[in-house]
């Protein structure tokens, strides 16, 4: 059955256009609603909840976009139909009605009716049946606009660019260093900081506001540093290889919506643990028993925990062996704890450690805002003492103890996996650190320090005749 003279006058009208392929799982209505949840700082998997679309589908969004929002409008200009009017359409169109009798009811013009039933129609069958999910389909492909990316299309500006986000470190004479062997790009998120590549890594602001210096007469070569980013996150702009994300100084291979990154895992920091709350006796270290607390990290998720007392400055090591199952059970999310400082484990291995001392020395306890500690109220019940966090980024109101923590990486360097110690290595060092003299303490050692008010509180009272 050959096609009609009529559809191939509209054949010829639209053109040629391609299969529709695969039905689209969602409408533009719904990515609005997806990105809005985005941009509010909810979660990947529960903004494609709120959309209606799975959580591979909302993934998908995300990665294929890098995590650039593309600020769709909220809602469609009334100049153009809505899927919802088209579903009318079509069913009005089944029910036999006209034309101008459609276009009554949905208050649109005849012809935008007719002109939709001609460009929008499917393709696919002998006669011109108009469906709303193909015509919406049509209507969306239609209405895309995709520019060439300026980089795209300026050879020489793009390789400008590229050369300085990926330069390569060299000596004074010329001569290229390799640095560490980077590890091999997989398309996912930044690998571990240890085994970046060196670079020279000139950020894409520097790299903009460069230009303009050095061709300061040629208007074509001339970008601005969101294009450069955008061009490396997006996928449909992809001019410059993705892989030089790695050069960023964050590493990141998608970017990260900025509500999200203000959110803060604070939820285990309530009123009465906060610094502000502690007891004024803390600030002028005149009574000793109070106490700053911290972990060091090292490489695959090992940690040292460190006990610092504000008077004495002696210091205590927590050893944090790993679980019965590390790299055996795959990593999950929300899955066991098994790097060691999990918030159960932390609170037996914290208790057992400070239970090691005096009740006169067991005051307080200041610890930073690390989740590691959210089962802070299981270890005052205890232990009977009593935690309090520090303000977000405020590493000053533990001073003592970021101190002692960069004494301990002259032992414990950066880098290093410190799982390999034992519970006795780590009392080792932290006994060499306790027998090293202190300038603040008049050049006795915070061992000599404690030991002297440990011998003070023992000394009997002798009763006064006032």
């Amino acid at each position: 059955m050959g096609s009609g003279p009529g559809q191939k006058r509209v054949r010829e009208y639209r053109g040629q256009i391609p299969s529709p392929g695969r039905p689209t799982v969602a409408w533009r209505e719904d990515r609005v609603k997806f990105w809005a949840a985005i941009s509010r700082g909810v979660m990947t998997e529960d903004a494609a909840a709120g959309a209606g679309v799975s959580s591979p589908v909302g993934f998908r969004w995300f990665r294929h976009a890098g995590g650039v929002n593309p600020a769709l409008p909220p809602t469609v200009s009334g100049r153009y139909l809505s899927f919802s009017e088209r579903e009318d359409i079509a069913l009005s169109r089944a029910q036999g009605i006209g034309v101008r009798e459609i276009a009554r009811q949905l208050g649109r013009d005849p012809s935008t009716i007719s002109r939709e039933l001609r460009r929008n129609a499917s393709t696919r069958t002998y006669r011109l049946d108009y469906k709303a999910s193909t015509a919406q389909w049509h209507a969306e492909r239609r209405a895309r606009r995709p520019k060439t990316a300026k980089l795209l299309a300026n050879e020489r500006l793009r390789e400008y660019v590229q050369q300085r986000l990926a330069g390569v470190i060299r000596t004074a004479a010329g001569r290229p260093v390799a640095g560490p062997q980077g590890p091999q790009w997989k398309g996912r998120n930044k690998p571990h900081r240890g085994d970046r590549a060196w670079t020279i890594g000139w950020s894409p602001e520097q790299i903009s506001r460069r230009l303009r210096a050095e061709f300061p007469e040629d208007e074509s070569m001339r970008i601005s540093h969101e294009a450069i980013y955008q061009a490396l996150y997006v996928q449909s702009r992809g001019a410059l290889k993705r892989e030089l994300v790695t050069c960023l100084r964050t590493g990141r291979a998608l970017r990260v919506p900025r509500a999200r990154a203000k959110q803060r895992a604070w939820a285990h920091v309530t009123s009465d643990t906060l610094i502000s709350e502690r007891p004024a006796e803390v600030a002028d270290r005149a009574v000793p028993g109070h106490w700053e607390g911290d972990l060091i990290i090292g490489l695959q998720r090992s940690a040292i925990g460190t006990l610092v007392e504000r008077t004495t400055r002696f210091t205590m090591l927590i050893h944090l062996p790993r679980e019965a199952g590390w790299g055996v059970i795959p990593r999950t999310k929300n899955g066991p704890a098994l790097a060691g400082y999990g918030a159960i484990t932390m609170s037996k291995a914290l208790a057992e450690t400070i239970t090691q001392l005096p009740e006169q020395l067991r005051r307080s306890l200041t610890w930073d805002r690390g989740k590691e500690l959210s089962a802070h109220a299981r270890f005052t019940v205890e232990t009977g003492v009593p935690v309090f966090f520090a303000d977000p980024h405020s590493p000053w109101q533990r001073g003592t103890n970021e101190n002692t923590n960069g004494l301990l990486r002259q032992y414990f360097p950066k880098g290093t996996d410190l799982s390999r110690w034992s519970a006795d290595e780590i009392n080792a060092v932290a006994h060499a650190l306790n027998s090293r003299p202190r300038k603040t303490l008049g050049w006795k050692t915070p061992a000599e320090a404690l030991d002297e008010h440990l011998r003070s509180l023992q000394q009997p009272r002798v009763a006064t005749t006032d």
